[in-house]
């Protein structure tokens, strides 16, 4: 008796176990019905047009649509009122004239090395775009420039409206470079650099410039707003000094404390509202 129920038992448990076999099967299987409407997947990569302005951080998304309503808002040229409106990948979305993106916006602080270019283009050998290419995901460019053989603070980022601060001449942000020349630089040299003076009809104008503490007069620091080191070169190859040494100290308040040479930090949010407030 017991013999026969432990055979039943194992047949119950190979039928049981074949009809679990082939309900898995069935599962696996996708199953269309036949005239099915197909689904509307639609493009993923589309976004719709108050929620692209809303994540470019001009404003919110109920915002956004009063902006669009007014006409504020332009795709590819053309004005879009369409509250419905879906942006496609490529597409150039200005706001007010400018060009927003919705990336997330990004602020990275580089101490630069010898020997990287500040370029964005390829095939121009080591580039900075190297040594931060592991920051963000977001496409930050760098503000002003730095030549292949100078050193220092560079600041990237995807922010427009920081970058402008920095492309402003007269209300720019001011930056600090040491700087060491071939030859110590005369008292006179340095008062007429301080007052201003003129290189082909073009007034040059520093915010300061001394002599650094402990040094030789060949050291000097010089604290200027334009976002180039050409203009520097150019102020001191008009005295007839060459520049050993450039090496940019401080970005406003940022400065090169805790990253070392060749690495980089991103900002925090007192740093970033302490440079919005320059």
């Amino acid at each position: 008796m017991s013999k026969k129920q432990g055979g039943k038992g194992k047949q119950s448990e190979r039928s049981n176990g074949n009809k679990r076999f082939s309900s898995n099967s069935r599962k696996n299987t996708p199953v269309k019905k036949a005239n099915a409407t197909p689904k509307k997947t639609g493009n993923s990569d589309e976004i719709r047009l108050n929620k692209y302005v809303a994540n470019s951080g001009m404003c919110s998304r109920r915002e956004a649509d009063v902006h669009i309503a007014t006409g504020l808002v332009s795709v590819n040229g053309k004005v879009i009122t369409e509250m419905g409106y879906k942006v496609k990948p490529g597409d150039e979305v200005r706001y007010d004239g400018a060009r927003i993106s919705p990336e997330k916006k990004a602020y990275v602080l580089l101490n630069k090395p010898k020997g990287f270019a500040t370029t964005t283009s390829e095939g121009k050998g080591r580039t900075v775009m190297d040594l931060v290419a592991n920051a963000t995901n977001s496409k930050i460019k760098p503000i002003g420039r730095l030549g292949r053989n100078s050193k220092g603070l560079l600041l990237f980022t995807n922010d427009d409206a920081i970058a402008k601060k920095f492309t402003n001449s007269k209300k720019g942000v001011v930056r600090l470079f040491h700087i060491e020349l071939d030859k110590n630089l005369k008292l006179e040299d340095l008062k007429k650099i301080q007052n201003g003076f003129k290189v082909e009809g073009k007034l040059i104008e520093v915010e300061e410039i001394s002599y650094i503490d402990g040094a030789s007069k060949k050291e000097v620091g010089l604290k200027i707003k334009n976002t180039g080191n050409t203009i520097i070169r150019t102020i001191f190859e008009h005295f007839r000094y060459d520049i050993l040494s450039l090496d940019c100290a401080a970005i406003g308040h940022l400065t090169k404390k805790d990253i070392p040479r060749g690495h980089w930090k991103h900002l925090t949010e007192q740093e970033l509202n302490n440079l919005r407030m320059l």
